[in-house]
């Protein structure tokens, strides 16, 4: 029976496992013999940290980590807490311990907000044991933890929940939440619900919740469900961290693989989820140099137009055409042999410092540089055989002719190649 102060809970809360019967998902953490399985079975644990989405279970599993350890639990928010609540913290931790040998399980929400100094806060407390540590983040450790709290803390990555786990969590909250409403929700109103929340087990109790109280004495049917997500973004886009540079990946990689339609769906995904598309546009500019390249050089000039169109017509008008360049990028030609050739002249600059110039490259504006020599023997390629003046060398004395650029055999690179070819090789004798 649920009591009063139980009903003013969010549902959500409510619900939250109390054991690990109760919990959906994670199977790949959670199934026998998996380590995290093994820790909760025998209530051995390590300092940790829970990687994922949100709604995926990271807090409801560093409680239970707590029930297992039978351990104090302790609750701190990256947000609001600074230096002086870690220590407030671990002083808990001491005292419990002092009173009754039991450890303390210090949960650290959104540790990634932490700076250096708060995370560092915490190393001398692990390595003792003096508490056992567990961060949740929706963060990449590796980016956003320092090496020296990262090497002390096992990585578990929790997974987005599928929808046939929402879908029995929604179930399972209904009939737990009355007779009544367990009866009014239909199975069309559960698939709904389960794909709105988009993995988030936390979104889909909150939306089964406004549904129940909408719904009244009336069924929580599809329509009604329609009625209340209506409007709200369901698509995760977290702007700046993982999850946008994931996606921008994918959308880059889509192109290079020559996957129009793919390349189209990613596009569609950054700008359902807000990304500005100005952030795109410099995106595609890049692929039509970067991947494009001299296979098809008229591709850059259309990324180039794109991004102009889509300043002068703003969104959603000026988007078809950021689009219109995508797809003529993914089914342009593909070379990044200028990308690669760049890559290796800056390497060779760097290896090599400041080389003189040869003099006969040098400029001669004054009667002293030409007394110098500069510029003698250069060979004016205009007065040359075909406009070019073979043999003729361009690198430091002291570097041997390089070949950086190799241009692939697609698109008009075969006629570079070409031609690059017959000036590259040595003059008749």
């Amino acid at each position: 029976m649920n009591t009063v102060d139980d009903l003013t809970r969010p549902l959500a809360e409510r619900q939250r496992p109390r054991s690990l019967g109760e919990v959906v998902g994670q199977s790949h953490l959670l199934d026998p013999g998996k380590p995290l399985r093994h820790a909760l079975d025998t209530g051995l644990f390590h300092s940790l940290i829970f990687w994922g989405p949100p709604g995926t279970g990271k807090t409801t599993l560093a409680k239970l980590i707590a029930r297992a350890a039978t351990a104090e639990f302790i609750e701190v928010s990256a947000v609001l807490s600074g230096v002086k609540d870690i220590r407030a913290a671990v002083e808990q931790a001491g005292l419990v311990r002092q009173a009754s040998a039991r450890r303390t399980v210090v949960f650290v929400d959104e540790v990634h907000r932490f700076n250096k100094a708060q995370q560092d806060a915490f190393l001398p407390h692990i390595e003792s044991g003096a508490i056992i540590f567990v961060g949740a983040t929706t963060e990449n450790p590796a980016f956003v933890l320092n090496n020296a709290l990262l090497s002390r803390l096992r990585v578990y990555v929790l997974k987005t929940l599928e929808p046939e786990a929402l879908g029995d969590l929604l179930t399972r909250a209904a009939k737990e939440m009355g007779g009544s409403i367990g009866a009014s929700l239909t199975q069309e109103a559960v698939i709904r619900l389960a794909r709105a929340a988009d993995g988030d087990a936390r979104r889909a109790l909150n939306l089964l919740e406004l549904a129940t109280e909408l719904a009244g004495d009336g069924p929580i049917d599809d329509a009604l469900v329609a009625t209340v997500i209506s409007g709200a973004g369901v698509r995760r886009f977290d702007r700046g961290g993982d999850e946008f540079y994931d996606q921008i990946s994918a959308l880059h990689k889509s192109v290079r693989g020559s996957d129009p339609d793919a390349a189209l769906y990613w596009f569609a995904r950054m700008l359902d989820g807000g990304c500005d598309p100005a952030y795109i546009a410099r995106r595609i500019l890049r692929i039509a140099s970067e991947d494009v390249g001299n296979a098809d050089p008229r591709a850059l000039r259309l990324a180039l137009d794109a991004w102009e169109t889509f300043e002068r017509l703003g969104a959603p008008e000026g988007e078809l055409g950021l689009a219109q360049a995508l797809v003529y990028c993914a089914c342009a030609a593909k070379s990044n042999a200028v990308y690669t050739a760049f890559a290796a002249a800056r390497a060779e600059v760097q290896a090599s410092g400041t080389l003189p110039v040869p003099d006969h490259l040098r400029n001669a504006p004054t009667r002293l540089a030409q007394e110098l020599g500069h510029g003698a023997g250069y060979r004016y390629d205009h007065d040359e055989r075909g406009a070019h003046a073979r043999g003729q060398r361009y690198f430091p004395v002291e570097i041997l002719s390089r070949v950086y650029y190799q241009p692939a055999e697609r698109g008009l690179e075969i006629q570079i190649a070409e031609k690059l070819r017959r000036l590259r090789s040595p003059p008749a004798s």
